[in-house]
């Protein structure tokens, strides 16, 4: 005879089964706001905002507050179709309704101003960054998430031919795009990690896959006696001699073009990866890594910079570690790691594991040393 299974029955009060429908409701919703924030960035709706108003601000209807129909009239869209896009990023935060039909800029909505007058001062745009989650190529890999999790294989190649940074390298303002958002989300990171590690005790710091130097900006205008060299692929150091001159520390820096597979610069007695591995499986991981070690002296140090994993889904990361983690294996093949698996990495390829500093959830800085 077949045991009998113990079932386990779940009971709930209605206050807790209404809070899970509104719960569920707000998941699937989700989706839908992310295509109006991603709408108003490329139509130019918040640019709108905040800019001065040609004398055309209602009297009474608030400070900056702009009539739906002119901004129709500015984006050359429909009238009636502008108000209701409006009406909704004000649900969403992103707008306030001051008086009936006229609208003026939240804290949220001034973030996807590109650093105009709208912008909050002394705070960087989100705009590069959001225009990158919300732009279709990205986007598509996630039309074929079931595809990724039977198989464990990005589905980007599947939908474009070829992997996600061939795709860059041959679409030359998309990898100008992605440049834009990854410098905007290192900006954040870049003040809280030169605040909690101490750059200052290195005479050099290789800064591998450092994109536009964003960060490696950020360490040298801290530490005036640290000399910096940065390296990324011919795509990805683009626009990093810019970079570098707007923050004064081009005479401190040297500008590297390659491929870290093949070989990282030599000369550094500190070689920084910042949300590298993640990009990455297991093995090419480990690859990088090898070459890292493969040119560091024996008293240099290793800092992995990326968002940690906790064991466990205990709430201390935010949901967004985890949609990072699935959007690394719909579109590259990489995957957000806990510190056990990092340091497993770190292992594999010749170093011992030695600190983990933490940053801003879900971030934090690894340390380990060659052995």
């Amino acid at each position: 005879m077949t045991p009998k299974t113990e079932e386990t029955t779940v009971t709930a009060s209605q206050e807790e089964i209404d809070a899970a429908r509104g719960h569920l409701t707000r998941l699937v919703f989700g989706q839908l706001a992310a295509r109006v924030v991603g709408t108003a960035l490329r139509l130019g709706v918040l640019d709108r905002f905040g800019r001065g108003d040609g004398g055309r601000a209602a009297a009474g209807a608030g400070d900056g507050a702009r009539a739906a129909a002119d901004v129709a009239a500015d984006l050359g869209t429909d009238p009636r179709a502008t108000l209701r896009l409006l009406r909704a990023m004000a649900s969403l935060q992103l707008l306030t309704e001051t008086a009936p039909d006229h609208f003026a800029l939240a804290p949220a909505g001034a973030l996807l101003c590109d650093g105009g007058a709208g912008s909050p001062s002394g705070t960087a745009s989100m705009a590069a960054f959001v225009r990158m989650f919300t732009d279709p190529v990205v986007l598509s890999g996630w039309e074929h998430l079931s595809d990724s999790v039977r198989s464990g294989a990005p589905s980007f190649e599947a939908a474009f031919g070829v992997d996600s940074f061939t795709y860059l390298r041959q679409n030359p303002e998309k990898s100008a795009e992605f440049n834009a958002a990854m410098s905007q989300g290192t900006s954040v990171a870049a003040a809280g990690l030169a605040a909690a590690y101490d750059f200052g005790r290195f005479k050099s710091v290789v800064d591998v896959g450092g994109g536009d130097g964003t960060l490696l900006a950020a360490i040298l205008r801290g530490h005036a006696a640290v000399q910096g060299m940065l390296f990324d692929t011919a795509e990805g150091v683009a626009e990093a001699p810019a970079t570098l001159a707007r923050e004064h520390v081009a005479d401190r820096c040297t500008v590297h073009a390659g491929d870290f597979f093949a070989g990282v610069p030599s000369g550094g007695d500190l070689y920084l990866l910042k949300s590298v591995v993640i990009d990455w499986e297991d093995d090419r991981c480990v690859t990088i890594l090898e070459q890292c070690r493969r040119v560091m002296p024996g008293d240099g140090r290793l800092l992995i910079v990326e968002p940690v994993l906790p064991p466990t889904v205990n709430g201390t990361v935010p949901p967004g570690a985890y949609l990072s983690d699935l959007n690394m294996l719909v579109n590259t093949g990489g995957r957000v790691r806990t510190r056990a698996e990092l340091e497993h990495l770190c292992t594999r390829a010749g170093f011992a594991p030695a600190a983990l500093t933490p940053l801003p959830p879900p971030f934090a800085a690894l340390e380990a040393v060659p052995c």
